[in-house]
């Protein structure tokens, strides 16, 4: 009962932004804590920055410096200096406080599970976005595929131009030299790409299959062509910005997280 009302406390006092950021004022959390001065609370806060600076985040973006206004008896009204903890910051703050207090005891595993928690939420969006991507560009993929056949022909063409695709993508490392690189076996590429290389490739692929369409392209050696200059151009992208496509390590078989998520889905339903 006393870990249920501790637990209800500290949500009470929580506070959403138009984004959906969680986060607490510094001053209701000093009263959750047990400090009773707002001097001695701001010492375990500035050890709490100290520790965010030192794990490479930065610092303004969960201890935001605000003003806000109380209410003073006869209606009188005063300005105080606050400051809007994110759940990380609060976390930090527990962490740094005089756990032989009750509530600081308490608060250290509370943010700890919560912010877990919230970990958990954010690999799993990521997970989501990567199955998706992977999805799309199976269907691009589909589509030229499609578009190949019908302008040319002959399906046998779209291995061959998605081939030549991949080598000028990687660098000049074709299919399987990359399946070599990433130890992907006999499943496809695509299965271990990073989400970010999912979606260039489909952006390569979908101006692949317009400008096939658009000019009309009757001949592998005119799409071939195109898909190359189109991989190219979208690899100068990733590597303006210090991407290099066949330097980043293979993601995990993108197959597993599905069956992952699945399994999950019917535990939770049971």
């Amino acid at each position: 009962e006393i870990i249920l009302s501790l637990t209800s406390e500290f949500e009470s006092f929580a506070h959403e932004t138009q984004d959906g950021l969680h986060f607490w004022f510094a001053r209701d959390l000093q009263h959750l804590l047990g400090y009773s001065k707002w001097e001695n609370f701001q010492n375990v806060i500035g050890k709490a920055k100290i520790a965010c600076e030192l794990s490479g985040n930065v610092v303004e973006d969960h201890f935001p410096d605000i003003r806000k206004t109380i209410q003073m008896p006869k209606n009188a009204q005063k300005e105080i200096d606050d400051i809007m903890l994110t759940r990380y910051a609060a976390y930090l703050v527990a962490q740094n406080g005089d756990s032989s207090k009750e509530p600081i005891a308490f608060a250290q595993t509370y943010f700890a599970v919560q912010t877990r928690k919230a970990e958990i939420i954010a690999e799993r969006i990521a997970e989501i976005e990567r199955i998706k991507a992977r999805k799309k560009l199976s269907e691009s993929e589909k589509e030229l595929s499609s578009t190949i056949y019908q302008q040319t022909g002959g399906s046998q063409n779209f291995a061959l131009i998605r081939s030549k695709g991949d080598s000028a993508f990687f660098g000049g490392k074709n299919t399987a030299d990359m399946k070599i690189i990433w130890k992907t076996g006999s499943k496809p590429i695509a299965d271990f790409m990073p989400t970010i290389l999912l979606k260039a490739k489909d952006f390569a692929t979908e101006i692949t299959i317009h400008n096939a369409k658009e000019k009309s392209m009757k001949s592998e050696r005119q799409i071939s062509d195109e898909h190359i200059t189109n991989n190219k151009t979208v690899r100068g992208t990733l590597i303006s910005r210090g991407i290099v496509p066949e330097k980043l390590p293979p993601a995990q078989d993108v197959k597993k997280i599905e069956r992952k998520i699945e399994s999950e889905k019917k535990k939770t339903f049971k």
